[in-house]
């Protein structure tokens, strides 16, 4: 199961495992200190973090939520709970979307500050979400209030 989570979200510590599983810390530091083996030690955000020995090309340690991104879009820990704005292929914010009719109200959280290219892309997107949606797509930037899978 360890393997299978850094697959998917490594690199990670124990204490991210076991809160993405709700475990006790004690018990996920034993499983990966038993997987030493077969794990490489990383740096994330400066400390030591594990991926899958083989998972990451030579010289590259990119995390999919890197910083802030992990207590903000990750509900006790788990992917899944925040759909989650992309940018460069890293979680760099969190967004919400508000049916009303044929209004789409979409709020969207940045964690840094959004580029002009950024945001010119993300216009693009709101105008294919009101094709999809067949709706008007709305958008505005500041907090998601809601919590997770509202």
């Amino acid at each position: 199961m360890v393997q299978r989570y850094l697959h998917a979200y490594g690199p990670a510590t124990p204490a991210h495992f076991a809160r993405w599983l709700a475990a006790p810390r004690r018990w996920a530091t034993e499983l990966f200190d038993a997987l030493a083996g077969d794990l490489e030690e990383v740096e994330l955000d400066g400390a030591s973090a594990w991926v899958n020995a083989g998972d990451l090309p030579e010289g590259v340690a990119r995390p999919l939520f890197p910083g802030r991104a992990f207590d903000r879009a990750l509900a006790r820990g788990q992917a899944g709970n925040y759909p989650v704005l992309l940018v460069d292929g890293t979680v760099a914010g969190v967004w919400h979307l508000r049916r009303s009719g044929r209004r789409l109200a979409v709020t969207v959280e940045p964690l840094s500050r959004l580029t002009a290219t950024h945001r010119w892309a993300l216009d693009d997107e709101m105008e294919r979400l009101g094709v999809v949606l067949e709706g008007t797509a709305e958008l505005t930037i500041g907090p998601v209030t809601v919590g997770p899978h509202a």
